[in-house]
């Protein structure tokens, strides 16, 4: 499917506030970036880099007074996310080391905390692709998705301990429960087609037999038609924005509408990441 999507934000700065955005998507095996717009008003200078996980960021000097920043994308997508049930889980010394800090506890993510959690879900399920299947299920089981219930410092014991929260929530257990069992993960954020209500959304990425799976946690099967935006080890890495001053979000405006009639100047391929 390809997809029209945009985020427009409204601030009110007090001061000058210096801003690191994190809000262009990248071309990869599972979408096609098609068309892209990133617009400010006041014009002021942008300077963009790479982040350690490959994010595009772009960093900005908010000027005093109101400031608005609007994204804007066209992208080719997959209608479905790939799974492979018979995929299997790598042992440890099997992995590529730039991926081992993706077994690690994080900020959000306690792991370590969450390991006798992990391996009563699992039960006897085959040391595969069925294993995280299994962890997504029983999140979406067991914790109830609830809007306000949490806040930008609940993390996956919290959520374990209260069994409620918000997608991002959802994301961080999943996570944390994969980790405890010796599978590297990752949190996502990006947009999702048909999300209710819309807004940004994560979730979470599992290492699985040398790829990339998809996971989300808050849908009982994980659906496609999704735009990457970020990849980090949990929240504290994908922030679309971190801005360090006095400043007022005044709105908020996510969008994302299905394109039937626009042909895709380069398909790419769905099935590796």
């Amino acid at each position: 499917m390809i997809l029209d999507a945009s985020c427009e934000l409204d601030y009110l700065a007090a001061e000058e506030v210096p801003a690191i955005f994190m809000l262009r998507p990248r071309s990869g095996w599972a979408q096609w970036i098609m068309r892209e717009e990133f617009d400010i008003q006041p014009q002021v200078p942008v300077v963009e880099f790479t982040d350690v996980y490959g994010n595009l960021c772009q960093r900005i000097v908010m000027p005093q007074g109101r400031f608005q920043l609007t994204v804007r994308y066209r992208v080719l997508v997959a209608d479905y996310v790939d799974t492979d049930p018979q995929a299997p889980i790598l042992l440890v010394q099997n992995l590529p080391t730039e991926l081992l800090h993706y077994l690690l506890p994080s900020r959000y993510c306690q792991s370590d905390e969450l390991s006798a959690l992990a391996q009563s879900i699992i039960g006897e399920t085959w040391s595969n692709y069925q294993q995280v299947e299994t962890i997504r299920w029983w999140v979406r089981r067991n914790i109830s998705y609830e809007i306000g219930s949490s806040n930008t410092a609940t993390t996956a014991l919290e959520t374990v301990n209260h069994r409620r929260g918000v997608c991002r929530d959802f994301a961080h257990l999943g996570i944390a429960l994969c980790r405890a069992i010796n599978v590297p993960a990752r949190m996502v954020v990006g947009f999702l087609h048909e999300l209710y209500p819309m807004d940004l959304h994560a979730w979470f990425e599992a290492f699985i037999g040398g790829r990339w799976f998809t996971f989300d946690a808050t849908e009982d099967v994980t659906r496609g038609n999704r735009i990457v935006v970020a990849y980090g080890r949990d929240a504290a890495d994908v922030a679309l924005a971190t801005l360090f001053g006095n400043f007022t979000l005044q709105n908020m405006h996510v969008t994302v509408t299905p394109v039937y009639n626009a042909q895709p100047t380069q398909a790419p391929t769905f099935n590796a990441y």
